[in-house]
């Protein structure tokens, strides 16, 4: 059995603040130890379960946040930017079983702690087939291509609630419960590990392969909080703008979908201005 994690840091235990996630600061420094923890907790559980590999990706901005040093010398790691798929980079090879969502958030526009989608602001909305998508869902939709289903979801109280729209039967861990954007009732780590390895050790009974899900049509809309930066996403072939401040495109799988919405954000985020957005 082999498992992939998605590892994001926003949903990681005791993070509510911007600077708790931002890399170089002295509050993101302390937090590392804090993601890395809840990391190394839902890998010890699916190796608990009998994983015979656990290959963590390394999902949040830079991708040079989770501290090897501190997980299990059983766990491998992909750390670094510029990767085929992002977020869940590693899917794509046809051998992996299962798929966990590590301090994961919600997406923009919605309640959440520190909720965004791919951009920490700009992006105010973005929908998938008219539903409103956070990552997680963008993500669960990419992984279905490769015929992996979504085992474990971890992060605050309401993105266990998201979750069970795309992935009804993964084990969910709320390390925290949301009371604004940026503030939180929080666990305390130990605890938390201890949810999340004894939650991880469940989800593995669900890690089974099944049949790809066959290419389709995925409709993906943003929205953002400038009109400009709807213009400077049309740069990228085939997004148009569709509405005020907002942009579509049509994709065939997700895979194209997901590559085109990555390539959408870095050209969008290139054309934010520092004081005016």
């Amino acid at each position: 059995m082999k498992i992939l994690v998605s590892a994001d840091m926003e949903g990681a235990t005791g993070v509510t603040w911007p600077a708790d996630v931002l890399p170089g600061t002295p509050q993101w420094e302390r937090c590392r130890s804090l993601f890395t923890s809840d990391v190394n907790a839902a890998a010890l559980g699916f190796l608990d379960a009998g994983a015979d590999e656990v290959l963590v990706n390394e999902a949040h901005w830079s991708m040079r946040n989770l501290l090897l040093e501190q997980l299990d010398e059983r766990v491998q790691m992909i750390t670094g930017r510029h990767k085929t798929l992002s977020m869940v980079e590693g899917i794509q090879h046809g051998d992996v079983d299962g798929l966990a969502f590590v301090g994961y958030h919600t997406g923009a526009g919605t309640e959440g702690v520190l909720a965004h989608t791919y951009l920490a602001n700009s992006v105010t909305g973005v929908w998938l087939n008219g539903v409103r998508a956070s990552e997680g869902l963008l993500n669960a939709h990419v992984a279905a291509e490769y015929g992996v289903p979504v085992v474990l979801v971890t992060g605050d109280d309401l993105t266990c609630v998201d979750a069970a729209g795309y992935a009804p039967d993964a084990r969910t861990v709320a390390v925290k419960d949301y009371v604004s954007r940026y503030a939180a009732v929080c666990r305390t780590p130990a605890r938390t590990a201890a949810d999340i390895r004894a939650a991880a050790a469940e989800a593995a009974s669900l890690a089974v392969r099944r049949p790809p899900v066959p290419s389709g049509s995925y409709r993906v809309e943003l929205e953002f909080d400038a009109e400009h930066l709807a213009g400077a996403a049309t740069v990228v072939p085939g997004v148009a703008v569709c509405g005020e401040r907002r942009v579509g495109y049509t994709s065939g799988t997700m895979y194209e979908g997901i590559r085109t919405f990555k390539a959408v954000t870095t050209i969008v985020s290139a054309a934010v201005e520092e004081q005016y957005g």
